[in-house]
């Protein structure tokens, strides 16, 4: 047995591999460092610059107003936090644009997360004081349910009724669904969940009524044009992310201004790009299990979205709706990544702190729901509920089996993560192949020195 001297311990092949693969999932390294000055720990520096600007905003500013101290302290915390984020949070998965970008975006869930957890404890009244509080008007507000109609007419069709649906919620779902295939790249995943969710909102209707669409509003410009569309077009970016060659050259090494510019700008894109295969003909049960939980997780993180608004009262174009809605949207791509390797990857033994922060988010999102909203979900019928578990499920286990015929029959022939075996395989490249010796030399070292990216 290989084993590696670490500490006060010794390290076996298999303590090894594993804290290769938990490192690669959570503290992923960043290879191709082009500026040596934003990847070096400057952690005296930063330390200087946060009591310098404590101090400031403690004694300069006039403290006569009591909202301004409370919106001025709560914005500092979470601005002091981040600073802990970024020192002491795992990098994540991503090394694009920058870790650090990605351990701020921890560190807000976390404070999301915690934040949750707050209103929980806290009764109706308090609530409402609270989000008066952030924004006065929403002592105005009104449900879309209360104000406007669904579903009426749906034998009227024309071509202005039907391009009157084309605004700017038309080109977001279009959008929003382009970005979720990107995230999940795969045309079945998406598609399972597209029509998945036109099933929950007929299902959910008697709760939400502005779940109520005509027909050919819900199949064709909802399902066809907008998912449809979004769907095709990410894994359209897919495709060549995919083919494409990622050779990264030194910004030093640019010596034209347009080629420095370019390769700046080229620094918000992946560094790499990964071949996904969620299933394959040899998948266990439990990770089918596993991708059937993930569409369920989805699920439940839409409904929250019509939930919250609707039972907080607020409209779908205020900030507190598209703020979560973006917010919701940049934690699921370290998420996705995180709950890929963990269901095809067998070396990996537990989800990353990204995904687990984000699995907490979505069931306490829920829990908020049912808390405040217990007038709304007494009216449930259990049936409907049941119908769409079972509807779901048969509709997800289809999918799935496509997904595996698809792949057994006409899918590539390179090897999934869960194919590889300790023997071939390195994380780096996403793939099985040789080299095992040189990869476990380089783990150890990397395990005996203390090599964590700073900034």
């Amino acid at each position: 047995m290989v084993s590696v001297y670490s500490g006060s311990h010794t390290l076996s092949k298999d303590d090894v591999n594993y804290r290769m693969h938990f490192r690669m999932i959570n503290e992923q390294q960043v290879e191709d460092i082009t500026i040596e000055f934003f990847y070096k720990p400057h952690t005296i520096t930063l330390l200087t610059c946060t009591v310098l600007s404590l101090m400031y905003f403690a004694f300069t500013r006039d403290d006569g107003n009591a909202d301004s101290n409370l919106w001025v302290g709560l914005i500092l915390v979470i601005s002091f936090f981040l600073v802990i984020s970024v020192l002491a949070f795992p990098n994540g998965p991503f090394t694009r644009p920058h870790p650090a970008i990605w351990r701020i975006v921890f560190g807000l869930s976390v404070l999301y997360f915690l934040f949750l957890v707050f209103i929980i404890f806290l009764n109706w009244d308090q609530v409402k004081q609270l989000m008066y509080w952030l924004d006065p008007n929403l002592r105005y507000a009104k449900r879309e349910a209360d104000i406007m109609e669904y579903a009426v007419n749906c034998h009227a069709i024309s071509w202005e009724r039907i391009l009157s649906h084309f605004d700017i919620f038309a080109f977001s779902h279009f959008w929003g669904w382009g970005m979720k295939a990107l995230l999940i790249r795969s045309y079945g995943l998406c598609w399972s969940i597209s029509i998945t969710w036109e099933l929950t909102e007929l299902f959910f209707m008697h709760l939400l009524p502005n779940f109520a669409e005509c027909w050919w509003d819900q199949v064709i410009l909802d399902i066809l044009l907008c998912n449809g569309g979004g769907i095709w077009l990410g894994m359209t970016v897919c495709r060549f992310l995919e083919m494409r060659t990622y050779h990264w050259a030194s910004i030093k090494d640019i010596h034209t201004t347009t080629g420095k510019i370019k390769r700046a700008v080229l620094q918000f894109t992946p560094a790499s790009w990964t071949y996904v295969r969620w299933l394959d003909p040899k998948s266990s049960l439990q990770r089918v299990m596993g991708v059937y939980l993930f569409m369920i997780i989805w699920q439940l993180t839409e409904l929250n979205t019509f939930f919250l608004k609707h039972i907080f009262v607020f409209p779908a174009c205020h900030a507190l709706s598209w703020c979560r809605i973006l917010f919701i949207g940049i934690i699921t791509a370290p998420t996705v990544r995180q709950y890929y390797a963990y269901l095809t990857d067998t070396q990996c033994k537990r989800v990353g702190t990204q995904c687990w922060v984000f699995g907490a988010i979505a069931f306490l999102e829920a829990l908020v729901c049912i808390k405040f909203g217990h007038e709304l979900f007494s009216k449930t019928q259990i049936l409907y509920v049941i119908l769409w578990l079972l509807c779901l499920a048969f509709i997800t286990f289809l999918c799935l089996y496509g997904m595996v015929w698809y792949a057994e029959n006409y899918g590539p022939t390179q090897k999934s993560l869960s194919e590889c075996d300790d023997s071939n395989y390195t994380e780096s490249a996403g793939m099985c192949q040789k080299g095992v010796k040189e990869s476990h030399k380089w783990i150890a070292t990397a395990l005996l020195l203390d090599g964590e990216e700073g900034f």
